[in-house]
């Protein structure tokens, strides 16, 4: 969705997967359409030193980030009683830790973007989930999304002003039900289709891929 709304207008983008091939898929895809051009990395960012990694992987192809968008999320359907401790661990170091670590190690490129720009961008992905309760039962992707949100705010206040005299720039998006393989899971667990869902949102309608990709650019830019 936002990596296909920045490289039809022309960005050089990379997307990371612990699913490599899928990952290459999507940037063919992407590159197809063009005007700018996609590459995959493989990731997977249950561990800090992963998280280290994929910032040298980006590294060895580039000096400076102009934008991070931290978006990779797992989530768990389950209610009080049947959240495994393993299950609750997953979520929240994909969901939070991760993206504090990658933006952690990318630092270096992201002063060096910040340096030569009026800022470089941090965009965190949250969700409607982290903002108030909901129907179904999700508690540590709940839980994970509000711990997103403050953690942008946090990290808003103590990036904007860099030792190098650049700015970096934290925001977060936080989106309703928009249909990515993550909210499938929501239509099996409520046994209703995107369509009958919409129909509970005050719009009747459902996020689509250029409300995630116009809003991304938005604040990148």
């Amino acid at each position: 969705m936002m990596a296909d709304g920045f490289v039809q207008n022309g960005a050089k983008v990379y997307i990371a997967s612990r699913d490599v091939e899928a990952c290459q898929a999507t940037a063919d895809e992407l590159n197809a359409k063009g005007p700018g051009k996609c590459f995959a990395l493989r990731a997977n960012l249950l561990s800090e030193a992963a998280c280290k990694k994929l910032a040298e992987d980006v590294a060895k192809h580039e000096t400076k980030v102009d934008v991070l968008i931290n978006n990779s999320g797992v989530g768990w359907g389950g209610d009080v009683e049947h959240h495994p401790e393993k299950a609750w661990t997953n979520v929240l170091s994909v969901n939070v830790t991760s993206p504090f670590h990658v933006t952690r190690y990318l630092l270096p490129l992201l002063d060096a973007a910040a340096a030569t720009s009026d800022a470089a961008r941090v965009i965190n992905i949250g969700s409607v989930s982290g903002l108030m309760p909901q129907q179904i039962d999700s508690i540590a992707y709940d839980t994970s999304k509000a711990a997103v949100h403050h953690m942008t705010r946090v990290l808003a206040a103590k990036l904007a002003r860099r030792p190098n005299g650049g700015h970096i720039l934290v925001n977060a998006i936080a989106p309703g039900l928009v249909p990515t393989k993550l909210s499938t899971g929501i239509a099996l667990v409520t046994g209703k289709s995107f369509e009958e869902l919409q129909q509970n949102i005050p719009t009747q309608r459902y996020g689509h891929a250029s409300d995630m990709a116009g809003l991304a650019i938005f604040l990148a830019s």
